[in-house]
């Protein structure tokens, strides 16, 4: 018999992208970061995919590079908010990751991502997603301006019709020290342009 393994949230937003991510797709990485999900997305997806890793910080984009070595050449590395995604990217795309907050290690944690971009970057990837896609969201909200871009987001959830996107929130409850969650979209019905309710 097998056991559940109730997974940190990281890892499970990892496995759900393993589930549904296929060979040969176009995935986004939103947030690049240090390159962890942009690596791991690469690895996903193989020679014949391709995956966009959009980051506002340079150095997030040399850190990801840097991490990736020899998949770069599946991997384009984009300076820009994925606000903007639609203008790089056509769908069909396999699935997207989020890591909300501030890039890790770095010496100005005054940029982070913002309420507005992050909601208009989840919206465009819907879009743009397969039947059956998932976009994992890793929500940090310790930091300043953390709540604010959470509520935001819990907000915009509850306005995405139920036949179109089944949406969860995953966490662990006994955690300390602020610890992520994660909300996580599932596309359930083929559209492009997203029905929402009051």
């Amino acid at each position: 018999m097998n056991q559940i393994k109730l997974h940190r949230v990281l890892p499970f937003a990892k496995r759900l992208m393993a589930e549904t991510v296929l060979p040969g797709e176009t995935v986004v990485d939103a947030t690049a970061g240090n390159g962890n999900d942009t690596l791991f997305l690469a690895e996903q997806v193989g020679e014949a995919g391709h995956v966009f890793a959009f980051d506002i910080q340079q150095t997030a984009l040399d850190a990801t590079k840097e991490r990736l070595g020899d998949l770069n050449l599946r991997v384009s590395l984009i300076l820009d908010s994925h606000s903007n995604v639609s203008e790089y990217v056509e769908g069909p795309i396999g699935g997207a990751m989020f890591n909300l907050g501030y890039l890790p290690y770095s010496e100005d944690l005054s940029v982070i991502t913002k309420p507005e971009t992050t909601i208009q970057a989840i919206h465009h990837l819907l879009g743009m997603l397969k039947k059956g896609g998932i976009i994992a969201v890793s929500v940090y909200d310790g930091h300043e301006g953390g709540k604010e871009e959470r509520d935001a987001l819990l907000s915009y959830v509850k306005t995405l019709h139920q036949a179109d996107v089944h949406v969860i929130r995953y966490e662990l409850l006994n955690q300390r020290n602020n610890p992520p969650f994660l909300v996580a979209f599932e596309k359930v019905r083929d559209f492009e342009e997203i029905r929402t309710v009051e």
